[in-house]
């Protein structure tokens, strides 16, 4: 949790986030990534200062559960002095002990945000996916969060200004944008008229420009012009070569097809699983993870 300190910007993480995403979907599966078509809705998770600390910190919690469809978990909300955000007690079930930072009972409206990825903990626990550091780990749980529809309460949470400054989670803003995005392009959902943090606002907006590019990579027929003129050139050179090897800053990569075809592989833009294809022009591709459609010009 950033507390008036500094906040990181930018893309540190991306490797891993996209990383998190395939591994929901190979967890998951498609069909079960599907039923999270509709998020968290404000008003289901909305906290005022009028209402009772602990029974509205166990109703906000409860809905979490609802929404992760954990029916048979049972969240103990409590208040602590703590370095971090919030704490869960991952045990055999059913019922979770969740500390937050005493901090939160003056900011009551970031209860949300804090549970939607304390809840998700147990989430993944019960599922049994884990990345192997702390780190990682804590990415894949914020990635998580926001592909399955809560995760927009821990961007709407970052506020920064010349005096203070706020975030929760460990993505930067610009990378919870970026989830957030991969989302709505996935469910046709705008969640940028659920922010009440203009900070989130323009943090989701350069987090969806990043998640377009993802789509406009070759050898995706919608790929840019400086884009396709690279790729002719390192197809040329792949061709020419007994043993074609990778091209540093791309995300394709040629291999050679034995007596067949050259092949080309580059990462699903929904959910960057590697699909492989022949070399010969156009072909449309369907990825056998998440089920995308991909026209391409190998």
């Amino acid at each position: 949790m950033a507390n008036g300190g500094p906040v990181e910007h930018g893309y540190p993480h991306l490797d891993t986030v996209r990383a998190a995403i395939t591994a929901l979907y190979k967890r998951l599966s498609y069909d079960t990534v599907r039923t999270f078509a509709t998020s968290v809705l404000p008003a289901d998770v909305a906290f005022s200062d009028q209402d009772d600390l602990h029974l509205g910190a166990q109703r906000v919690a409860h809905e979490l559960v609802r929404h992760y469809r954990l029916p048979d978990a049972r969240m103990v909300v409590s208040f602590r002095e703590m370095t971090h955000a919030a704490n869960v007690e991952l045990a055999a079930g059913p019922e979770y002990f969740v500390e937050l930072n005493d901090r939160f009972r003056t900011h009551r409206r970031d209860i949300g945000a804090a549970l939607a990825h304390e809840v998700m903990h147990v989430y993944l626990h019960r599922l049994g996916l884990s990345f192997p550091s702390t780190r990682d780990n804590e990415i894949l749980t914020d990635t998580a969060a926001t592909y399955l529809g809560a995760g927009w309460l821990l961007l709407d949470a970052y506020r920064e200004d010349g005096a203070s400054s706020q975030k929760l989670g460990y993505l930067t803003p610009e990378e919870f944008g970026y989830v957030l995005a991969k989302r709505a392009l996935v469910f046709g959902e705008d969640p940028a008229i659920w922010f009440t943090s203009p900070q989130a606002y323009t943090a989701y907006t350069k987090g969806l420009a990043q998640a377009r590019r993802d789509e406009q990579q070759p050898p995706l027929t919608s790929a840019g012009w400086a884009g396709r003129r690279r790729y002719a050139r390192d197809r040329r050179y792949a061709q020419d070569q007994s043993a074609p090897g990778p091209h540093p800053g791309v995300p394709y990569s040629f291999t050679p097809g034995g007596r067949g075809p050259l092949r080309v592989s580059f990462p699903c833009p929904t959910c960057h699983q590697r699909i492989r294809v022949p070399v010969r022009g156009r072909v449309r591709a369907r990825c056998g993870l998440c089920r995308t459609v991909l026209e391409c010009d190998t």
